[in-house]
């Protein structure tokens, strides 16, 4: 299956090249499309023990803190914005290329850590057959995926026996994941809770309350603002998900600002939230207003693509959460927070009004058996 699949993808390959010539022109893909179709400036790694693979910004940051309990790392990613962030932990970040090139670009580490549902064939295939050990971690089925992965349960077979063990979030997603054909698998939690992100710049607290658009997607912004009415003593900060809508996003707002008489700033300018309504358009900005805020209204789970975000990283400053209903790709953490509000839009304005709980988290998981796990993978490679 792997030469039938290997030849599908080269004639992806040869029909796609063209057009994803043109979209690399886009400011959002310039620098991960060459790298990741035509390997523009984007060389093979640097020798190390351990290849972590992750996809995105999100995923980098949540598991920055196992990556700096190691000192010989490669890190692959697959945007621009994971690539970015990797690069300040390590300088062994590299995109990860399309799969035609994998069995040329890959090199062999002691073991290759991959990050929840990156599941790339020729990834693990030549990952083993360069002799690596190979884990999946964090790994997790939602229940809209659930359906998809069974219409292709003969391909992910076919992935998990490269896979030599997986650390699922869940008993439910561990039985879906034997289902599939996974073997060797244990719940071990969700890692985003074992490592909660810390502040890197402390704000002094406004003496307004707060109120938080925190990590909201397209149309969520005007779905929720149609439903919010601030009081005078009121502060809105709004921190879109994607650095691409930056601008959008606070146009948005500020047509909101300028409806209501309200004052508005976009942080990168003024450097702080004097203003009534703020919108954040820097990156790694929102642990650090999570920290001064009094609600955070948690985007991604408005609107019914995306599956919802982390509510731990907000309530470990035992804030009040309100999250849409669509939560799907975050069940299990939410699971370890109390007293989170979920809500339809029309129904945010409402209660805005109230007095609402302070979110607590629950219980936090531990990444002590991912780490031995790795550990005892290097030392065993030491021995080979």
């Amino acid at each position: 299956m792997v030469i039938i699949y290997y030849i599908l993808a080269l004639i992806a390959f040869a029909i796609g090249a063209l057009p994803l010539l043109f979209i690399a022109f886009k400011t959002k893909y310039h620098r991960s499309i060459p790298a990741r179709f035509f390997l523009f400036n984007n060389p093979k790694f640097d020798e190390a023990d351990i290849h972590f693979h992750a996809c995105s910004f999100g995923e980098i940051r949540s598991i920055a803190p196992l990556l700096k309990k190691f000192q010989s790392i490669a890190v692959s990613v697959i945007t621009k914005t994971g690539f970015d962030e990797a690069k300040k932990i390590t300088p062994n970040t590299r995109f990860l290329p399309f799969e035609i090139f994998i069995p040329f670009w890959l090199k062999r580490s002691k073991i290759l850590v991959i990050f929840e549902a990156e599941l790339w064939l020729m990834l693990v295939f030549w990952a083993k057959f360069k002799g690596s050990r190979v884990i999946l971690i964090n790994a997790r089925i939602s229940d809209r995926s659930y359906k998809r992965y069974l219409k292709f349960g003969f391909f992910y077979k076919e992935i998990f026996q490269f896979i030599d063990k997986i650390y699922a979030q869940s008993e439910l997603d561990k039985q879906r994941l034997i289902g599939l054909g996974a073997k060797n698998v244990v719940v071990s939690g969700n890692i985003k809770s074992a490592f909660l992100p810390s502040i890197s710049k402390a704000y002094t607290k406004p003496k307004e309350r707060i109120i938080v658009l925190a990590s909201t997607h397209r149309e969520e912004e005007e779905l929720l603002l149609n439903h919010i009415n601030l009081r005078d003593n009121d502060k809105l900060i709004l921190v879109p998900r994607h650095p691409e809508r930056f601008d959008e996003a606070g146009e948005i707002l500020a047509k909101f600002a300028r409806n209501h008489g309200f004052s508005f700033e976009i942080f990168s300018k003024s450097k702080n939230f004097s203003a009534k309504c703020v919108v954040v358009d820097t990156m790694g900005e929102l642990v650090n207003i999570y920290a001064i805020s009094d609600i955070v209204i948690l985007g991604g789970s408005f609107v019914p693509n995306v599956g919802g975000h982390n509510p731990i990283e907000a309530a470990q400053f035992e804030n009040s959460i309100i999250t849409g209903e669509f939560i799907f790709n975050q069940k299990a953490l939410f699971e370890q927070v109390d007293d989170v509000v979920f809500s339809k839009a029309g129904d945010v304005g409402d209660l805005l009004k109230k007095e609402l709980k302070k979110s607590k988290i629950r219980s936090l998981g531990s990444a002590d058996e991912i780490i031995k796990d790795i550990k005892d993978s290097c030392e065993r490679g030491k021995s080979l």
